[in-house]
């Protein structure tokens, strides 16, 4: 090794104790007789000190330094006059006896500092230099401890890991697939999986029993911040389980990784149906770490001649504790945003109860106080409370009620990032309706088994049929989701059938797997974890993005190396794809 300790162990137990370190120049300071410099690893920082009077050669040396240089320095552990309590090794400094560069660099283009100066895509462009700052480390470590006690979690359970291919056949899954050419096979082509599924599914019919794999998952999408085209899956499957197995054991999975990497005890987790989910909340995947619950007011406020609620399929509201006084130009800044095209509301009513009693609303003339006040009873306010109503179609008003809602809680302060409020989303619809066409989708995927109580609606009432299928929520965030799976060849063809499938169609897509449920298969479920989630969430932060080591961009681009790219004529003749002329 070229050193004898890094950059962030030594401490003042180590006084007199001679030390080589390597490391990457931070900064430096010329104090006239004394240059002292910062020398950083992952590991954290150590002041070097260089005396002008002992050494004016070596001083000099140290004052051409720049910043980002890499460096190997010989010297002895001293104690610093002047602390720094803010780092581990701010009791002692390195008084260098010698130093090697190993590398000099180019001034970087942006400081390499907790606190840069570099704009995100200029950090995109230059990633490995983004990667030595402290901050975008700390997540890739946190990162690698996630992975590392999933791993010994499951493994102490008996899961098994194994590796399903990465080129695999075309087939619907509900985001479009990235293909690639054959080679070798002219006009034919491989996809990359957009989650193993029907492998983890063939695992189980091979008798593996418990399976897991921490794999890379492929989708040609829109992006936004929490999705990447390519992104990370923790994907599970076991056998001889019903729903509760696998709740109870991937709950007690998520309340190990947060006991061990935030010292955080997870309560139990609820259950919580999706019809209650969209009635209460409007969303699958509510933040219960503050209330702010739904009421339907379509039996207090219609016919009474306000037309819009009268001609609305759904009055809905929510109650803002403590905000009755909100200004004129706050609830208008609200009315604004719930009009914007990503909430889509056509617009917002308020009902303020103001401390002295009285009653205060943007509807005044069609309601009277009491009337108002049946509304505030209903929906359990009191005095200083604020009443948000939207109203319109049920799904629309829904989901904007939703945004709003968290908005609200946003402005208040309720969704503090050191707080978590788990859930398990159960009682999925086993499919549901495109409104243009009028086809059904599978709403999770196509070997979702229905609830077994629901089967006798699968000819007459698809769309009232519930899916065995679970979602396991987070603070807003809908960490995983699973589901016990279709196992008969049956009732796989039934499945297919309802999604539009033709019996060619169905056997072209998925006769492998139909074939392998005649082979003796057991009742199996699992869950798929999104790993780029679950590490934003340990780590406080929304975006996926500063967890992965090397992203792609809000399009989809990697402007580091410059992907996707033109390929030459000869490698298109080859996999047989022609260029169209412009």
């Amino acid at each position: 090794m070229l050193r004898s300790h890094t950059c962030g162990e030594l401490r003042i137990t180590d006084l007199n104790q001679d030390v080589t370190l390597c490391g990457w120049v931070q900064k430096s300071r010329d104090l006239g007789g004394l240059t002292f410099v910062d020398l950083r690893d992952r590991y954290g920082i150590t002041q070097l000190t260089f005396n002008m009077e002992e050494n004016a050669e070596l001083c000099e040396q140290a004052r051409e330094l720049g910043r980002e240089y890499v460096i190997q320095i010989k010297g002895k552990v001293i104690e610093r006059s002047s602390k720094n309590k803010n780092i581990p090794t701010g009791e002692i400094e390195v008084e260098v006896k010698e130093i090697k560069v190993l590398n000099a660099s180019k001034t970087p283009p942006f400081t390499i500092e907790d606190e840069t100066d570099g704009g995100e895509e200029l950090r995109m462009k230059y990633r490995y230099l983004d990667l030595r700052r402290k901050p975008v480390q700390d997540k890739i470590l946190l990162r690698s401890k996630l992975a590392i006690a999933v791993r010994n979690n499951l493994s102490q359970a008996d899961f098994i890991e194994v590796e399903t291919p990465y080129l695999i056949k075309s087939t619907p899954e509900g985001a479009r697939d990235f293909v690639v050419p054959s080679r070798m096979h002219e006009g034919q082509f491989y996809a990359l999986p957009q989650s193993p599924q029907t492998f983890k599914q063939l695992l189980m019919v091979s008798g593996y029993d418990k399976y897991f794999q921490i794999v890379k998952c492929f989708r040609d999408e829109d992006l936004r911040a929490d999705r990447q085209p390519e992104f990370t899956q923790i994907d599970c499957e076991m056998t001889f389980v019903e729903q509760e197995d696998v709740l109870q054991q991937f709950e007690g999975l998520m309340k190990s990784l947060f006991q061990e990497i935030k010292g955080v005890d997870l309560p139990n987790f609820p259950r919580m149906s999706y019809a209650d989910a969209m009635k209460h909340y409007g969303s699958d995947k509510p933040d219960l770490r503050f209330d702010m619950k739904f009421h339907e007011l379509n039996h207090l406020a219609q016919g009474k001649g306000f037309k819009v609620f009268d001609e609305a399929e759904l009055v809905v509201g929510i109650c803002a504790k403590g905000c009755a006084t909100y200004s004129r130009k706050q609830l208008d800044k609200l009315t604004a945003f719930v009009k914007t095209p990503q909430v889509g509301a056509k617009g917002l009513v308020y009902v303020k109860l103001n401390e002295d009693g009285s009653i205060k609303s943007s509807i005044d003339k069609f309601y009277s106080a009491e009337q108002l006040q049946e509304w505030a009873d209903e929906m359990g306010a009191e005095k200083g409370d604020l009443l948000l109503i939207i109203s319109g179609d049920k799904n629309h008003s829904r989901n904007a009620m939703s945004v709003l809602r968290l908005q609200m809680g946003e402005e208040l302060g309720l969704r503090p990032k050191d707080q978590f409020a788990p859930l398990w989303v159960v009682d999925f619809p086993l499919l549901e309706k495109d409104e243009e066409t009028g086809n059904f989708h599978a709403m999770h995927h196509p070997f979702t088994s229905p609830k077994t109580e629901d089967l006798d609606k699968i000819e007459t009432a698809p769309e009232e049929v519930r899916a065995n299928a679970y979602d396991m929520v987070i603070n807003g965030v809908e960490l995983g989701g699973g589901s016990i799976r279709i196992s008969e060849r049956k009732m796989q063809e039934k499945m297919l059938s309802l999604l539009g499938f033709s019996e060619e169609e169905a056997r072209a897509q998925f006769g492998f797997l139909m074939d392998a449920f005649e082979y003796g298969t057991p009742p199996h479920g699992g869950i798929a974890f999104g790993f780029d989630r679950m590490c934003a969430l340990f780590g406080g932060t929304e975006s996926i993005r500063d967890y992965i080591a090397f992203p792609k961009n809000n399009a989809g681009r990697d402007v580091m190396i410059d992907a996707p790219s033109i390929i030459d004529g000869e490698q298109l003749d080859e996999l047989h794809l022609a260029v169209k002329e412009s």
